[in-house]
């Protein structure tokens, strides 16, 4: 249902595999095809050879779609982050982190004339998608937490998708938070969504398998069954480490020491949560302000009721997906290195796309 052009933001993760998959196969009669062609548009971002952007290129090809690839270095996103707590209005560590390259692809999307994007949001919290989901102890305990992140989302993943792009004028739709669908999903006995690596299920389990059509596939089979990655992490792995060394290099210390006295509320407990919250307060120094954003322990982006299920984590409390420590691939050693070389800056964005009937200049 759409006026103006459109296309999907698409990581090669699974959610937004199987939006612009599904979006792609229903477009071809429809209205929004007539006006703007059968053929989606689609939209990543990374570093240069990240995993994200690897697996988005594969699963374009796959589809059919004309695909758009962004490149931005460690620097450019250090150079964008006053712009985007200001516009996003948080200071959560994993928000600013995934939100800054969303930011950025955003700048780049409007600029090609497109208006919309469908993008994968709610997929991980209506099915316990997150890698610390493997520690469930039991269905009640996976089932309470997918509540309390559904209920959440409006301060974490929804408000990035939101305002990340509302800053350039770029509306995003989130087809798997539509209330019909959350109501299906939530009926679904919890048992069917755990992990469990005797019986071979992943997490998401229940949805990969609903669309493993073996006569018809939506994807191939290994981005089907490709282990969660979240965004922050997805764009590339030296991203998340370049503005850790990054606020170490702003944030001495001594101010550490001294953190609970300049913000007794939600404390910073790391450099790169105190370099954020330094931003934040010059935008918006009204207590009103602070208030709004949550804090609280959390590992790989779970609550801080379910930091419980897994003594180890406690130590361990970053909102990466790295630091569910035996469940990543790439999971974070005891000790993680910087890698915060500068990078080579890549565009290749294309100069024209073209949708018939209006020529859309970058």
């Amino acid at each position: 249902m759409t006026d103006v052009p459109f296309g999907v933001l698409l990581s090669g993760g699974l959610d937004s595999s199987l939006v612009a998959s599904i979006t792609a196969r229903y477009l071809a009669g429809t209205k929004a095809a007539k006006q703007w062609g059968s053929q989606l548009h689609s939209f990543c971002v990374g570093l240069e050879g990240s995993p994200d952007l690897k697996a988005a290129r594969e699963v374009a090809d796959y589809l059919g779609t004309v695909h758009h690839e962004f490149h931005f270095t460690v620097q450019d996103g250090i150079d964008a982050i006053e712009d985007v707590i200001y516009h996003i209005e948080t200071y959560d560590v994993t928000t600013i982190r995934a939100s800054t390259p969303m930011f950025l692809m955003s700048r780049k999307i409007k600029s090609l004339g497109v208006k919309m994007v469908m993008s994968g949001e709610g997929s991980d919290e209506i099915f316990g998608g997150y890698l610390y989901f493997h520690k469930a102890p039991n269905k009640d305990e996976f089932h309470q937490e997918t509540c309390r992140k559904i209920k959440a989302l409006h301060l974490y993943d929804c408000l990035r998708a939101n305002k990340a792009t509302s800053a350039w004028g770029l509306e995003a739709r989130v087809p798997f938070l539509d209330k019909e669908f959350i109501n299906v999903a939530m009926a679904i006995d919890p048992e069917s969504k755990m992990i469990n690596k005797d019986e071979g299920r992943i997490e998401k389990w229940v949805l990969r398998r609903a669309f493993d059509d073996e006569n018809h596939p939506y994807l191939p089979k290994h981005i089907l069954y490709r282990q969660k990655e979240q965004f922050s992490d997805g764009v590339g792995y030296s991203w998340i480490d370049g503005l850790k060394a990054h606020a170490s290099a702003h944030v001495t210390d001594k101010m550490m020491l001294n953190a609970s006295n300049i913000f007794p509320h939600n404390t910073p407990t790391t450099k790169e949560a105190y370099y954020y919250r330094m931003i934040f307060e010059r935008f918006f120094p009204q207590n009103s302000a602070r208030l709004t954003v949550p804090g609280g322990a959390s590992v790989a982006c779970s609550t801080a009721k379910a930091v419980e299920w897994d003594a180890a984590w406690k130590n361990n409390l970053d909102p990466s997906g790295r630091a569910a420590l035996g469940v990543h691939l790439s999971a974070y050693d005891a000790e993680t290195p910087f890698d915060n070389k500068p990078s080579k800056i890549v565009e290749s964005i294309p100069l024209m796309m073209e949708i018939p009937g209006v020529a859309i200049h970058g």
